[in-house]
């Protein structure tokens, strides 16, 4: 890897752009060959989390034509979007290079275009039907979230929507402590170990997560409209927004 911030490289089928990876980056990027089969034991209600985020893309804009998958990871978010839009023309973006090379391990043989990148730079050139991600911008120091969903927001086609299936905050410390030891039991009740459970947690530690009405609030200063949340067990949540 070059010894630079922000340096491009083409190659066939995709496009990788290399930055220097963040602390969270490279710990996802360790658990790149497990990540999947860890997801449907860790995620509780894991087919209608995934599954609301697609139906959302639809509701304003049935032709979807073009779709940015923001922290995009193994691919778990776009494969969703591809089964219910094949010809749909997929970018994905992610920080750790070992994650994309398993999405590219499991999408079909044809043009994605997938760039290595962190969240801070500067986002893929627009525009898009639609703006997705999955358990990745609670990551992000809470400025910087606001400014992710104002560049968001810019990228988007008048109706796009902004989609974000994310692990958010408990509103009170109370509610924070509840998910945690409910998300604990269905964690074991789907067949996660402990240790799964516990190195789980430790990734957590690093997550900057934010309640839902907060996220909202930010997302309509962002110039998104009719934003809501469409899904919500324990800290997962599926939020939208869509462009006027």
């Amino acid at each position: 890897m070059q010894d630079a911030s922000y340096a491009r490289q083409i190659v066939p089928l995709y496009v990788i752009t290399y930055t220097l990876m963040s602390d969270s980056v490279s710990v996802f990027a360790d658990h790149a060959h497990d990540y999947d089969a860890q997801r449907r034991c860790l995620v509780p209600s894991f087919d209608l989390f995934y599954g609301t985020a697609v139906d959302l893309l639809g509701l304003r804009e049935g032709n979807i034509r073009r779709v940015l998958d923001l922290g995009a990871g193994t691919g778990l978010m776009s494969v969703a979007v591809l089964e219910r839009y094949p010809d749909v023309e997929l970018v994905l973006l992610d920080g750790a290079g070992e994650m994309l090379a398993q999405a590219r391990e499991r999408l079909p043989q044809r043009s994605i275009t997938m760039i290595v990148a962190d969240l801070h730079d500067e986002l893929p050139e627009g525009p898009f039907d639609a703006v997705v991600s999955a358990l990745a911008i609670h990551h992000l120091e809470h400025p910087a979230k606001q400014d992710l969903f104002a560049r968001v927001r810019e990228l988007l086609v008048p109706g796009g929507v902004f989609v974000n299936a994310e692990h958010v905050g408990g509103p009170t410390p109370w509610l924070e402590a509840t998910y945690r030891r409910l998300w604990r039991s269905a964690c074991l009740a789907a067949g996660a170990s402990e240790a799964e459970i516990e190195s789980a947690v430790g990734r957590m530690e690093m997550d900057r997560s934010c309640d839902i009405a907060t996220q909202l609030a930010w997302m309509g200063e962002a110039g998104l409209q009719d934003c809501d949340c469409f899904f919500k067990h324990l800290h997962f949540a599926v939020l939208a927004g869509w462009r006027g």
